[in-house]
């Protein structure tokens, strides 16, 4: 189905170049080496006039955003910190400290850029998942598909004409062909074949599609032809909806900002009446001028915000650090905020609970004379190793584990939804679907009975299916040899997450997945959970997260994949398996588990309720200095040396307090079992 157009192949860009494409960040580094080389002349003790030129260079490089910024919420009637800070570095300059208002410039740079970066590549990431539906489909013609519909290699018959996907309609007949991806959401109407569609769903092993069943766009189509009618337009399909929930939850996460907009525009306000005042007032009354402009500017600095800022940054950034250094990567000190508020954690199941990789973890073999369980396996691997499907990697890996040497397969064949045929040892191996063993006549090995070794061959498939498991049978001689329960193997580390994470909420963990039910039901019966949703669409999933905030939850949702995207938008909080996560799902989320390792969650819980005690006395600390010296400025005089001493004195009081939390003590304290 798709034929993409050629394409000019390009030189990966390093991420250095893709930085600098951002203007916010070019001004930001030529601003912070001005401040530098500033520092360095003054220090060596070059010329007052050399530094003095370098300082104020830097406010012009790196302070023209915010002062637009400011102008235009000027002309909006409003102030903001953008305002706020240019007055304080022109203030400071006034009064001869050029260098602490160039600091606050080059502050003040550097977070917006670090903010337009991140937007940047959430939209990059966004935009990209697009990508997974072909550009290019085949659309069948009237007269192409009565050719295909009479050949079933569907294929090879009618060319068909090639469009842009976006011009697919409803009702459109499109061929897909072996290996490629599928590109509008429709039904089947012609042909067999396995498709994975692990992105949209999550489930790990591709599914049998045949006429009836439901396609997704972006999904990849196996070793079978497909014919499929459109029913959805680009623009509504599932991998298109995807990206608009993202964008929507994204936009509603935004909104939660404006609180701390308006306490912004407050602040900036007071401030500068304040300052104005202790200019107008006194010089009304006759006060001179040069110790009236001293007294507001000292005011200025003093009631400068910086060391209530550093109050709080500090313990959340040391905790991102910690965080960081045992493989969680916190995106932002406001996340780290978040993760201590969580009151209900939801997982994804594949990928996330478990590994995500298919393994054998029973073997029912069925007696057959000169055939042992490990005989049977040998031949399994060998029918099974030419192919790529996962679960033949699987077989073909359980044998390797036990140390079997797997012999070569002669006349391998695939049947999508059947399973393999080959020549192993020179005896006919047959290992795939239950199905199979309808397809079973008379023996031509040493087996008695073969109905008997079918009845039971269809009995333990059925056990193993009920209790999660994907059965596969193996024929050896065209008689049943072995059942083989395939499975995912669950995270070593699931059960102790889930009873930790139980322990600091006060609520249990809930189970979020594409996957059919039994098989939810049961990986949640290994690591106790109660609560399961299975078979969920995306859509689904951002109602399930919706339906918990509604009720007074703050969600924190683990995930792994495209499909997990939109809730994780939608969570208050969204975390994404580093290893196997797709990277719509790692640029979504707010954090990521580099090793993929879950225990780090509860510890990482924890040590944010740890950090949120150090920002409330750091700020009851540093807000108290702020008031003590704002009063003497203005109920007596304060000289300017001991306000900035004052001033910059609480910042590092504050600043090694919330620093204690880089150390290793802090993150073994904060681990689920410990008292602090």
């Amino acid at each position: 189905m798709v034929q993409d157009r050629p394409r000019v192949v390009r030189a990966p860009r390093s991420v250095w170049s893709r930085l600098w494409d951002l203007t916010e960040i070019r001004w930001a580094a030529l601003a912070t080496g001005l401040f530098a080389v500033g520092g360095l002349a003054q220090l060596l003790g070059a010329p007052a006039p050399v530094w003095w030129t370098l300082y104020l260079a830097c406010y012009v490089t790196g302070g023209w955003e915010p002062a637009l910024a400011g102008l235009r919420a000027l002309r909006e009637r409003t102030l903001d910190v953008d305002v706020l800070m240019i007055v304080a570095a022109l203030a400071a300059a006034a009064i001869g400290q050029v260098f602490d208002g160039a600091l606050l410039i080059v502050i003040f740079a550097t977070s917006g850029a670090l903010e337009a970066f991140v937007t940047r590549r959430t939209a990059d990431s966004v935009r990209a998942l697009l990508d997974l539906a072909p550009e290019r489909a085949t659309r069948l013609s009237c007269e192409d598909a009565e050719a295909s519909a009479k050949d079933d290699r569907a294929e090879d018959a009618g060319a068909g004409e090639v469009v842009d996907t976006a011009e697919l309609v409803v009702g459109d007949l499109v061929l897909v062909r072996p290996g490629e991806r599928i590109g509008a959401d429709g039904r089947v109407v012609g042909g067999v074949s396995e498709v994975d569609q692990a992105s949209i769903t999550g489930e790990p092993m591709p599914v049998l599609k045949q006429p009836g069943a439901e396609v997704f766009a972006g999904t990849l189509n196996g070793t079978g032809a497909l014919r499929i009618r459109v029913g959805r337009a680009a623009a509504d399909s599932v991998v298109a909806r995807i990206v608009a929930l993202v964008e929507q939850a994204s936009a509603t996460k935004a909104r939660t900002q404006l609180f701390i907009e308006k306490v912004e525009q407050r602040y900036s306000v007071a401030v500068v009446v304040a300052t104005v005042a202790l200019v107008a007032i006194p010089l009304a009354f006759g006060a001179g001028f040069t110790p009236t402009l001293l007294r507001a500017m000292t005011f200025m600095i003093v009631a400068s915000p910086c060391a209530v800022v550093l109050a709080t940054m500090p313990p959340l950034l040391s905790t991102i650090a910690n965080a960081g250094r045992h493989g969680l990567l916190v995106k932002s000190a406001l996340v780290m905020e978040r993760f201590g508020q969580t009151t209900l954690v939801a997982f994804d199941k594949t990928g996330t609970l478990t590994e995500g990789t298919p393994r054998v973890a029973e073997i029912e073999p069925i007696p057959r004379v000169g055939l042992s369980t490990d005989d049977v396996l040998a031949l399994a691997a060998g029918a099974e190793q030419p192919s790529e499907h996962p679960i033949a990697r699987a077989v073909v890996a359980a044998a390797r584990d036990r140390n079997l040497s797997v012999p070569a397969a002669e006349g391998f064949s695939s049947t999508p939804g059947r399973g393999v045929t080959a020549v192993v040892a020179g005896r006919p191996v047959r290992v795939g679907s239950p199905a199979l063993l309808a397809e079973t006549t008379d023996p031509t090995g040493p087996t008695a009975d073969v109905g008997d070794a079918v009845r039971r061959a269809l009995g333990l498939a059925g056990q193993l299916e009920n209790v999660g498991r994907t059965a596969v049978v193996v024929l050896v001689d065209n008689a049943p040899a072995a059942v083989l329960g395939i499975a995912d193997r669950l995270r070593p580390d699931a059960r102790d997450t889930v009873a930790a994470l139980t322990a600091l909420t006060g609520n249990s963990p809930v189970l979020l997945t594409g996957d059919n039910p039994r098989a939810a039901a049961r990986l949640a019966a290994e690591v106790g959970i109660t609560d399961i949703r299975a078979g969920l669409l995306p859509a689904d999933k951002v109602d399930a997260v919706k339906a918990w905030q509604a009720d007074g939850h703050r969600v924190l949702l683990v995930g792994d994949g495209v499909n997990d995207a939109p809730a994780m938008a939608a969570a208050n909080l969204g975390v994404a398996m580093g290893r196997r996560g797709s990277d719509l799902a790692l640029e979504t989320a707010d954090a990521i588990i580099v090793r993929d390792e879950l225990g780090t969650l509860a510890t990482v819980i924890g040590l944010s309720r740890r950090a949120r005690r150090v920002v409330s006395a750091n700020l009851a600390f540093a807000a108290t200095v702020i008031v003590a010296l704002v009063t003497w400025d203005i109920a007596s005089t304060l000289p300017l040396p001991l306000g900035v001493a004052g001033h910059e004195g609480s910042t590092v009081v504050v600043g090694l307090n919330g620093l204690r939390l880089l150390r290793a003590t802090a993150w073994r304290r904060a681990a689920p079992g410990t008292l602090d």
